[in-house]
């Protein structure tokens, strides 16, 4: 079996860079109808393959809404499932013996109204969520890696932050 990230849309530069046009500008989004992607959702997934037959056995919708499609208004009163990322956030995935790990290479506001990207696992034989999402201080900006030190294991990946403090960092998790 062979996991991938894939993505759904069209693909278009905008005319002018996030300095020029400011927050929320989005690279690559491509066509829109009152704000919304031209492409219908879900905008990425993790795809799971059969190596011998080339058949999907899986695919599940990977990253959370944005607020810009979660919030607008051609929307208001649905009650939406997780439609994954539009645009360029492709990131690739963690694979153990029995999960797939992956961040969010986008972020969205939680209950609370913070900015949070979501660190998630799920089951590599089904594709089902795995309990317990990480929060994650930005958005994925590497692949997942693994190592082990001491006996215990670690998860580890790139993320970056915008504003005043923003940056890029190296975030590690370890494993019960």
């Amino acid at each position: 079996m062979h996991r991938v990230r894939t993505k759904t849309g069209t693909v278009a530069a905008t005319p002018c860079r996030l300095r020029e046009c400011g927050p929320p500008a989005r690279f690559f989004l491509g066509p829109t109808v009152q704000g919304l992607p031209l492409i219908k959702p879900p905008y990425d997934r993790i795809t799971a393959y059969d190596m011998n037959s080339g058949k999907i056995l899986w695919q599940k919708t990977h990253s959370s809404t944005p607020d810009d499609i979660r919030d607008n208004p051609a929307l208001k009163g649905l009650n939406l499932p997780r439609l994954g990322q539009p645009g360029r956030t492709f990131i690739g995935a963690l694979t153990t013996k029995t999960l797939v790990i992956a961040g969010e290479g986008g972020v969205h506001s939680n209950a609370k109204g913070e900015q949070i990207a979501l660190l998630r696992a799920y089951d590599k034989a089904t594709g089902d969520d795995i309990p317990g999402d990480v929060k994650l201080p930005g958005k994925q900006t590497g692949s997942p890696m693994t190592y082990l030190y001491q006996g215990k294991q670690y998860i580890v990946l790139a993320v970056t932050t915008t504003g005043d403090e923003g940056g890029g960092e190296l975030i590690a998790y370890s494993l019960p």
